[in-house]
């Protein structure tokens, strides 16, 4: 239950942080124009967030699976999102 909640804080907090990256700083890039970005960054994340999380003490493999994809889900979504920002110029300067 709680690599559940972990894994949901993973996402939202990615999610925040990948859409503000994308939108701030990629939005002059060919990057945020390609469909299946969200995606790969999503994918990325996951493959690379499980294992570490599944090597840390007193956590297991299933825990390191949860955050991984908890991660790469948010990241995922905040890309697509973050890129869609970007194509329509929403800069995000009002968030603050």
């Amino acid at each position: 239950m709680i690599e559940l909640v972990v894994a949901g804080a993973a996402g939202v907090a990615s999610h925040i942080k990948s859409k503000k990256f994308v939108r701030r700083r990629l939005r002059f890039t060919r990057w945020v124009e390609r469909p299946g970005f969200g995606l790969l960054a999503g994918a990325a994340t996951a493959l690379v967030a499980a294992p570490l999380v599944a090597a840390l003490p007193f956590v297991g493999a299933g825990a390191g699976m949860a955050v991984g994809i908890g991660a790469g889900l948010g990241v995922g979504t905040g890309v697509s999102v973050g890129a869609g920002q970007a194509r329509r110029g929403y800069t995000g300067d009002e968030d603050y």
